[in-house]
């Protein structure tokens, strides 16, 4: 890494194409690059720069464009391989906040967003180094220039003087800008993994006539789903494979190469992907092993796969992958090495196991669900689930999104987009506790707990194994979302029906009475009872068991039919089935892509189903919520915290604070605590602030102790008392403090401040209590929070209903404890030094809150927070 410059300057970018290229700050040993750059523009191209005819660049130009000091003059380079394509530079001038900007783009490479993603970077480093307008002159005919300042999201103006626009932008984060970014990122993200999804043609790489092996396999797999395009064998010894002429290198094949699989040993692959490079190959997939799973020389090798792949502007699904596919018929790929591959269908499906991933397609095809694309990302050295919600949220062919995770490499961003795309598509998760070697992801410091109460944020289904997660897919895929959590149970089987009532009861749905048609009930019986029930509840568990085996198909027609004409969810336990046969599925099922319930997912039991109808009816519910928005709050002083944080911090060292002045720059109260030496000063305290007060320890951990605090003393005897009694408990040496005390009743309560490395900012909340400390019951929220983040995190935990005045508690202001979590959750996003921060504890009363301590750990900041500042892939 150069010096004179900060590392994160340097980014790999995806171009609006779906292309990749590298961002970076221009170097003196560059020259001949820029020379080659140069040569290749147009006329038109320098004219517009210039204003005016430059045919080539002085060697004074050269070292005054290359040499430059990341400071007053900053310019910064795309490049594509060993070529630059584009460059983008700001001058300092004055007044010093002020700098002059402009760019030029190679004609081959303009249209792609190229310009774009460099101003988002040119403008991140400025301002970093205090600019805060551009200055850029443009001539009125240059469209292109004036068209992306404009679409930027800055805030502009413009004046037209001697012939020449000068445009002043303002650098201001404005939403506006915000969403431009993020505009911009989510289609050249989704068209990267299009690109992927859909070649015209695929070259396996490494395909040799070894029976059973890798690269042959993919093939022959390829070949068995008649992909569309054609398909190239490539291998250095033989002339076909399965019958198809084979090429020695990728070089020499004829015609363009749009998708390559590797399937090679892994000590090869780098020189492949070179020779992928120069063929112009748009993407890879790289099923071999022998990468970051094997320890660091392979972690290496995965390393500079990814950035010789990125640099030339190809994505790279794995290594060590199980591969990809697409059902749909213009495309027909099954680039895995799986040979059981599902049916058409409106699910999409990553996967970071290769492993498992057989088994998992095999599983879906048993079920009869049928895909619409799936992923097997293996070590996710590149594309990961993060790339494929950006492409699936566009996809009209995908309804539903499954996801089995064993890492996430930017959990932050991964919850803004899950939030998003939830809205319209539900996304389930099953994430495994562990992170397998070879990922390029960070261990989360949050607990698994949190990370449940996250997705839950963002409206994921989180499920806990591979069987519920096919079981909640298969009632979304087939059925309409629930309106709300009534069910209606119908069947021919009093146990049965009866366990379904109580596994309904058991999950917070709310059963009405089981209807039992008896054993000898048919499809007639079913049917009128199905559709007496269903006008009362909001879905429908159906039991069917027959008395004696025989031919079922009148039931489950007269089920299907009722669940069609309802609108309305209906499952069933029918025989005891995975799934309805086949022949009994209609329109509108897996294969037919006509919209409307086309099957009734069937469990082997009653419980099985109410567990995913369950799954369901929380997504739903959240749904229904609106979106929600960052409250307004007033006594905001950002500049004020920060202030406090950089004085804490001048040594550069970790520091525990007291948290009260930093919490009232948030507009967060406080209650002062006051230590006294002995009990003469704690009665004197007493009667400077006013009775009555509270004797507790002052140290912060021993609130979490039961028994450390002495509240109502009203009088200067009961000081001396609950003084002499907690020093003899706690011994002399800890101190005592004499506070305040607050309105009475009040429900303690536990607000807490995380910074995550890969989350950032957590608010967590739980019940002050001890039972509620040991147990655990605690729950945590993404920063910033909206009003409903707050009201849902003041609700989530189990203790929640001592705030609202059951169990001969009384109510208390659950309003004012709202706002708190919205202050505290400003406070979190906007300072990412705030490493930890409790506010221990939180008495809320009937009127309000009282917060009698808060400690904070302030950390230095040393790298940039994930999914800030410009595009850039991880």
């Amino acid at each position: 890494m150069h010096p004179q410059y900060p590392a994160h300057w340097e980014a790999d970018v995806v171009l609006s194409d779906g292309g990749t290229a590298h961002v970076r700050p221009i170097r003196p040993d560059d020259a001949d690059m820029l020379r080659s750059f140069y040569s290749r523009l147009s006329a038109e191209s320098i004219y517009f720069r210039y204003f005016g005819p430059r045919p080539r660049l002085t060697d004074k130009d050269v070292v005054w464009f290359t040499n430059v000091d990341y400071d007053n003059r900053v310019a910064l380079i795309a490049t594509i391989g060993t070529e630059m394509v584009a460059v983008v530079r700001y001058d300092r001038v004055r007044p010093r906040d002020h700098a002059e900007v402009a760019f030029l783009v190679e004609d081959a490479h303009q249209g792609r967003g190229v310009a774009s993603v460099l101003m988002e970077h040119l403008r991140a480093a400025a301002r970093e180094r205090g600019i805060k307008t551009f200055i850029a002159d443009v001539l009125p005919g240059n469209h292109r220039m004036m068209g992306l300042f404009r679409q930027a999201g800055y805030t502009a103006q413009s004046q037209f003087e001697d012939g020449v626009v000068r445009m002043t932008l303002d650098l201001s984060s404005t939403e506006t800008a915000l969403e431009v970014r993020l505009a911009r990122e989510h289609r050249a993200e989704a068209r990267s993994i299009a690109r992927l999804l859909t070649p015209e043609s695929v070259a396996v790489i490494g395909a040799s006539r070894e029976p059973g092996g890798i690269g042959q396999t993919v093939l022959r797999n390829l070949l068995a789903a008649d992909f569309t395009g054609p398909v190239y064998p490539v291998h250095r010894h033989v002339r076909a494979v399965a019958g198809v002429r084979a090429y020695r290198n990728v070089s020499a094949i004829d015609g363009e190469v749009d998708l390559a699989v590797l399937a090679v040993p892994a000590e090869g692959v780098l020189e492949l992907v070179e020779e992928c490079a120069e063929k112009g190959v748009k993407g890879l997939v790289v099923v071999s092993s022998g990468f970051g799973e094997t320890g660091p020389e392979g972690l290496a090798r995965q390393e500079e796969l990814v950035r010789i792949a990125r640099a030339y502007g190809m994505r790279v699904v794995g290594p060590n992958c199980l591969g990809i596919a697409n059902t749909d018929p213009a495309v027909r790929l099954n680039a895995t090495l799986a040979a059981t591959l599902p049916g058409r269908g409106r699910v999409g499906f990553f996967s970071q196991s290769g492993a498992l991933g057989t088994a998992l397609l095999q599983r879906v095809a048993q079920r009869g669900m049928g895909i619409s694309t799936f992923v097997s990302a293996g070590n996710r050295a590149d594309v990961s689930g993060n790339d494929l919600l950006q492409y699936w949220e566009e996809d009209p062919a995908t309804d539903v999104i499954l996801l089995y995770l064993e890492s996430i490499g930017n959990p932050r961003k991964f919850t803004r987009l899950a939030r998003r795309i939830s809205r319209s598509k539900p996304i389930v998760v099953v994430k495994s506790r562990g992170v397998p070697g070879g990922h390029r992801a960070p261990v989360l410091a949050l607990p698994d707990t949190a990370l449940s109460s996250l997705f839950a944020q963002a409206g994921v289904i989180r499920v806990d194994d591979l069987v519920q997660l096919f079981d909640v897919a298969q009632l979304l895929a087939h059925q309409p979302l629930p309106a709300g959590p009534r069910v209606g149970v119908v069947g021919n089987s009093d146990a049965l029906t009866l366990l379904a009532e109580e596994a309904c009861a058991g999950a917070g749905l709310e059963p009405s009475p089981p209807v039992n048609l008896g054993a000898r009930a048919g499809a007639a019986e079913f049917a009128d009872a199905l559709r007496s029930v269903l006008p009362e509840v909001d879905a429908a568990v159906a039991i069917y068991m027959p008395p004696v085996p025989g031919d079922c198909r009148e039931v489950a027609e007269a089920l299907l039919e009722v669940a069609r004409e309802s609108g309305k969810p209906v499952l069933a336990t029918f025989e005891g089935q995975l799934g309805m046969p086949s022949e009994l599925r209609v329109p509108g099922g897996p294969g037919d892509e006509s919209p409307g319930p086309g099957s009734i997912p069937s469990y082997p039991a009653p419980e099985e189903a109410v567990r995913a109808l369950a799954h369901v009816v929380r997504y739903a519910r959240w749904r229904q919520q609106p979106p929600g928005t960052i409250p307004s709050v007033e006594g905001i002083d950002t500049a004020a915290a920060r202030e406090i944080v950089a004085a804490a911090l001048l040594d550069g060292e970790e520091r525990e604070i007291d948290a009260t002045a930093l919490l009232a720059c948030y507009g967060i109260e406080v209650w002062p605590s006051h230590v006294a030496a002995d009990a003469d000063e704690a009665v004197a305290v007493a009667e400077r602030i006013g009775w009555p007060v509270v004797v507790k320890s002052a140290d912060p951990e021993d609130a979490r102790r039961a028994g450390t605090v002495r509240i109502g003393l009203t009088e200067p005897a009961g000081v001396r008392q609950a003084y002499a009694d907690l020093a003899a408990l706690l011994g002399p040496k800890t101190p005592l403090a004499v506070q305040r005390m607050a309105p009475q009743p009040s429900v303690p309560t536990v607000v807490g401040v995380i910074q995550d490395r890969s989350f950032g900012g957590v608010v967590t909340f739980g019940l002050g209590e001890v039972t509620a400390r040991l147990l655990g019951d605690q729950a945590h929220r993404l920063a910033p929070l909206t009003a409903e983040d707050a009201a849902e995190l003041v609700r989530s935990v189990r203790a929640a209903p001592l705030l609202f005045g059951e169990y001969g508690y009384q109510a208390v202001a659950v309003e004012a404890l709202e706002e708190l979590l919205v202050r505290a959750g400003l406070l979190a996003d906007a300072l990412p030094e705030v490493a930890r921060m409790d506010l221990d504890q939180v008495l809320v009363g009937a009127s309000g809150v009282a917060v009698l301590g808060a400690r904070a750990v302030l950390r230095p900041v040393t790298a940039l927070r994930p999914d800030v500042g410009p595009r850039r892939l991880s």
